[in-house]
């Protein structure tokens, strides 16, 4: 780094020393607090409460310049704290040095500021002086702005990387979410390098072009050569790798690994399998270099304007990229971001598959929704108007962009009804079932929702299966569309604990230790899934890890029950397919029986297998085995 005076600079309140000796330290270079250059004259004014005029501070201002010029003319850097609130203190202030001289604005809300200053030992300044500063303050316009929610650690990380012209962060694979999550890096002030590969014919100049359409990018490198791409990034490199699940991370890793250094930090964000995620995260592991397996949710818009993140792998590692990901990532209610680490090994990336599969149902139940209030008949606009309604009891972003959806027209008709009723699937629904299987957990709805798209895809035999076993379209549908509401409102209760006791099982089994609560917190924006039932289970899951076992929930489940069954029924009587809705009351009326069918099971598994079986009169818990002719 060529000489710098590095200003820190801001309110009072906002660690300006502690930053700036933090800062000092690690750059090895000399620190100088502004506060001690002040005159007595000064100190006493402040510490009696009463603010400074600008006649008072233009003598510090020339005397902190003259430390500047005095540095650089040693060619010596340093770094120097002080206020600077007004455009006219950093005039005086950066007067003959404005080629070696860089801003830190450290920034944060009154009320944080506030109490910090509340709590402060020792310091003439008081909190009563704190407003007039916010009085004064003229942002800066050209600063590297620090929001002091940060670590003072990760402050200094992130300070030190922005002093560099090397970019701090690296996005590999230019697709619909690497672009939207390029753009977010840039838009939230990191320098951002950006890759996508080279194939004559179809795949020429993607970076570049890609850069040059948008603003925000202006300060972000484009690459097409690996070498380069590497080269450009600050070490520790932090590259997220936004390419296809499946062999393609393995491919890019191999390609990544010839330039690559010891700490370096790869952050696959991709849908890939946890089981995968655990084999790259060892591997990776004996080359010295760390893999952050990171589920991200959004989709493209959510990308670009704030998404879900969840992050696993190495905690130490985490730190170094944490910075970067909670910069980019939706915030919650009280403005937390939205992304927390998960865990060790694939974890991030399971609760991604299983958020996905919640999702799979979520999009399912409103299909099916669809379906029994157009039977009531409904138009589109008029399911949409329905839909409407339910925002007060039922919101989620799925029934907001199923509104939507039902309100689109094509000329003269709804989009809807021109749209092929064949439902695809990327693989995550089919893991999570995968999953559900292999840890014995009865994710049903899951299930239930991912085979109702493979049914979808046989559309030729379904044509001709409804020759064969014509159904009537005369419904006589004996239910309102507040019976449909409520019945929902069951089916996604039942959901959301399939899910998380499915997330619950794989934390106790591959040891873990996964938060409920700060999990159900950050789907509770950015995220497919987020919705106001999402918002509730966050406190729920601070008491408990079983929704089927919370007074409110068994209330709740209590009094939709008449309504699940009433809809499922007559959606059965008419004919309709209704699977997931189904599958919510089968699966609670299965799963309250204190005695079930699986005794039938067990004895059949015995009489052909000789697998033997438990007794109920036998509280030893012994096995046996009978002959059964």
């Amino acid at each position: 780094m060529k000489t710098t005076i590095i200003f820190i600079i801001g309110v009072s309140g906002v660690g300006k020393t502690t930053i700036g000796k933090l800062l000092a330290k690690d750059l090895q270079i000399p620190f100088f607090d502004g506060d001690d250059f002040h005159s007595e004259h000064n100190i006493k004014k402040m510490a009696s409460g009463i603010a400074l005029t600008d006649d008072d501070r233009f003598n510090w201002l020339q005397v902190l310049n003259d430390l500047a010029l005095h540095q650089v003319k040693k060619k010596a850097s340093c770094v120097i704290v002080c206020s600077a609130l007004k455009q006219s203190y950093r005039t005086i202030l950066n007067k003959g040095i404005e080629t070696n001289l860089k801003w830190v604005f450290l920034q944060g809300s009154f009320n944080l500021i506030k109490e910090r200053l509340d709590t402060r030992k020792g310091h003439f300044m008081s909190s009563e002086l704190l407003k007039s500063q916010f009085d004064i303050l003229e942002e800066p316009k050209q600063a590297i702005k620090i929001d002091i929610s940060l670590s003072t650690e990760n402050s200094v990380q992130v300070i030190k990387s922005k002093l560099t012209n090397k970019s701090e962060i690296g996005v590999f694979g230019l697709g619909i979410m690497g672009k939207s999550l390029s753009r977010n890096f840039a838009n939230n002030d990191f320098k951002v390098s950006l890759f996508n590969r080279h194939v004559d014919g179809i795949e020429e100049n993607v970076a570049k072009n890609f850069k040059n359409q948008y603003g925000e990018l202006s300060t972000a490198v484009a690459f097409d050569n690996i070498a380069s791409f590497v080269a450009s990034l600050k070490v520790p490199r932090k590259i997220m790798v936004m390419v296809n699940a499946g062999k393609t991370i393995d491919i890019v890793i191999e390609n990544l690994l010839p330039f690559l250094s010891e700490g370096d930090i790869l952050i696959d964000g991709g849908n890939s399998n946890y089981n995968k995620t655990k084999e790259r995260f060892e591997y990776l592991q004996s080359k010295k270099i760390h893999f952050i397996g990171t589920g991200v949710s959004g989709g493209e818009e959510g990308a670009l304007k704030g998404p879900s993140i969840m992050p696993s792998g190495d905690v130490v590692a985490y730190e170094n990229v944490k910075p970067y990901l909670e910069a980019i990532a939706a915030t919650d209610k009280n403005g937390l971001p939205c992304c927390t680490y998960i865990g060790a090994e694939g974890s991030g990336h399971f609760v991604k598959m299983v958020h996905n599969g919640i999702e799979y149902v979520e999009m399912q139940l409103l299909a099916e929704v669809y379906v029994l209030l157009n039977k009531l008949g409904n138009n589109p606009d008029q399911i949409a108007t329905i839909l409407e309604s339910w925002k007060t009891s039922a919101n989620s972003y799925l029934l907001e962009i199923t509104i939507d959806i039902l309100r689109k027209k094509e000329e003269n008709d709804w989009l809807i009804h021109n749209i092929l009723d064949k439902a695809g699937n990327k693989g995550t629904g089919n893991w999570t079932t995968i999953a559900t299987a292999e840890l014995g957990i009865p994710s049903t709805l899951i299930a239930s929702a991912l085979f109702a798209r493979y049914t979808s895809f046989f559309k030729d035999e379904r044509i001709t299966a409804s020759e064969h076993f014509k159904i009537s379209e005369v419904q006589d549908l004996k239910i309102t569309e507040n019976d449909v509401l409520k019945a929902y409102q069951f089916a996604r209760i039942i959901n959301h604990y399939q899910g998380f006791k499915l997330i619950k099982e794989a934390s106790i089994r591959y040891k873990w230790n996964l938060n409920l609560s700060e999990l159900a917190r950050i789907w509770t924006n950015g995220c497919i899934i987020r919705s106001e039932l999402m918002v509730s289970l966050v406190s729920v899951f601070k008491t408990t890890d079983n929704l089927l076992q919370h007074e409110q929930f068994i209330n709740e489940l209590k009094a939709l029950k008449p309504f699940i069954k009433k809809v499922v029924s007559e959606g059965i009587l008419n004919e309709l397919s209704i699977s997931t809705l189904s599958e919510s009351i089968n699966f609670l009326n299965s799963f309250s029986k204190t005695n079930s069918s699986a005794n039938i099971i067990q004895a059949q598994r015995d009489y052909f297998g000789a697998h033997t079986y438990q007794r109920k009169d036998d509280a030893s818990g012994k096995y046996h085995h009978t002959h059964w002719k």
